[in-house]
């Protein structure tokens, strides 16, 4: 799980500035931040990192791990009572092919950064027998802040009905996907730990990130006889003063509640399963402005109207220790920008399109040693003034991605209080921003954005 910390929202520019910032954000920030395995879980099943974890580390989850949080988090082995309480640091290294024009945060130089990217905290656990809890507050040394970062509380209980039988349950949450219970929708997306301070897409939808942490939704969701899993609900906006006081930054209200629903079908197959699900975040959310202070408010007038739907796809495969995954997402955004548009000051078009896809594959070698070869594309309308110098949100490119887990075995040092991992991620983009040469109006390339990532990672 879990996430970079959120920088709040530039309060110098316009609206559709912003409506573009919280895009970026959720691609740079969040993404890389929704990623966990938590000590705490392991501590309270009895079980090694690697029961619920491939690899020994979040979010990717195995059928147990699927089923540990379609419970809730309350699976509890013994009568231990112990508080469920863990923590995370992430120490990074970023380098880019070719030094960005400016620093890419406060504090920073144009290229080779080490960061401090994230310290959590989390309270993890069962608290009763039907309710269990995932939360956590973040520091990140880029933007120096504190805040909360996701957060989900689940009830759960089983259900039988004629030959039928399962698990219901309702998730409260700050972000819609966040709850998905096999941490592939957007809110899960690969990579699980990425660089933070170097270039990445202009643009992407909505359900990735666009409302993480600025709303709270309530969703009912069940899994039937093994293989149908169905969820469905909706989210409001938090209050201006909530998401200043948790450092969660602010882009609009939205009006009314946001629709949400996930549908999943799972195969088991021998040594493994394959599952083919689809998604839906329908939202209409307001502009904002600033007071005599600088501070960012709601402003009233017309809604800006974001409609995603999404498809994802889900195989693995075991082999004792050995274990291959492929994920497959892809995400498509109608956008009708009433206020953005704002008689072409904010935007080209009133009307635009935004689509992404990832694809990734994973091998892991007895679940400690570990490759990743991914894939990632987006595009959607030319909008010169929202995106501006080409126009294009198109950009392009891959991942490589070399992992090393000690720990996260029974028979590992410290189990189950200690775990870590060591990442190498290389990533290069063949097009940004819709071009391949002079993607800034400043001579830069899109490969001089190519980006090598060193992490090491450690949850306790």
């Amino acid at each position: 799980m879990s996430m970079t910390k959120k920088r709040s929202p530039d309060r110098t520019r316009p609206v559709s500035r912003l409506l573009r910032k919280a895009a970026v954000a959720a691609c740079l920030l969040l993404a890389p931040t929704l990623v966990l395995a938590v000590p705490s879980y392991a501590r309270q099943t009895h079980q090694p990192c690697v029961a619920c974890h491939v690899g020994g580390f979040g979010p990717e989850l195995t059928v147990f791990g699927r089923e540990f949080k379609i419970n809730g988090y309350t699976m509890k082995v013994g009568n231990d009572t112990k508080v469920p309480l863990s923590a995370m640091l992430v120490e990074s290294f970023t380098h880019t092919s070719k030094a960005q024009t400016s620093p890419p945060a406060h504090g920073f130089g144009t290229n080779n950064n080490t960061e401090l990217q994230q310290a959590s905290v989390f309270l993890a656990g069962r608290l009763t027998d039907h309710i269990g809890v995932f939360s956590q507050a973040t520091y990140s040394e880029n933007g120096g802040l504190l805040g909360w970062d996701n957060a989900d509380v689940r009830y759960a209980s089983p259900f039988s009905h004629g030959n039928h039988s399962g698990t219901w349950g309702i998730s409260v949450n700050n972000n819609p996907t966040i709850s998905d219970v096999f941490n592939s929708a957007p809110g899960w997306i690969y990579p699980y730990m990425g660089a933070d301070l170097a270039p990445g897409a202009p643009a992407a939808p909505m359900l990735f990130g666009g409302l993480a942490g600025q709303s709270v939704g309530a969703t009912a969701y069940a899994q039937i006889d093994g293989k149908w899993y169905v969820e469905a609900g909706g989210y409001r906006s938090l209050s201006v003063a909530f998401t200043h006081h948790v450092n969660a930054g602010y882009d609009g209200k939205l009006s009314g509640v946001a629709p949400y629903a996930r549908v999943v079908y799972t195969w088991n197959i021998p040594h493994g399963n394959f599952s083919l699900g689809g998604f839906l975040l329908d939202m209409k959310r307001g502009g904002v402005g600033t007071d005599l202070n600088g501070n960012v408010i709601p402003v009233a007038g017309p809604t800006d109207n974001f409609n995603d739907v999404g498809f994802s796809a889900d195989y693995q495969h075991f082999m004792g220790d050995n274990i291959v995954t492929v994920n497959g997402l892809y995400v498509h955004e109608k956008q009708t920008l009433h206020n953005t548009y704002d008689g072409g000051n904010g935007s080209s078009n009133l009307h635009d399109t935004l689509n992404s896809f990832n694809l990734k594959g994973s091998y892991w070698y007895k679940n400690t040693y570990g490759v990743t070869l991914a894939g990632f594309a987006s595009n959607g309308s030319n909008d010169l003034i929202l995106y501006g110098n080409n126009g294009s949100p198109n950009t392009q490119g891959g991942m490589v991605e070399l992992n090393y887990n000690p720990f996260g075995k029974s028979s590992s040092w410290e189990q189950p209080y200690a775990n870590v991992r060591l990442g190498l991620q290389y990533t290069f983009f063949t097009r940004f921003s819709g071009l391949v040469h002079n993607v800034d109006g400043a001579g830069r390339k899109a490969s001089d954005n190519n980006t090598l990532y060193f992490y090491v990672w450690l949850a306790i």
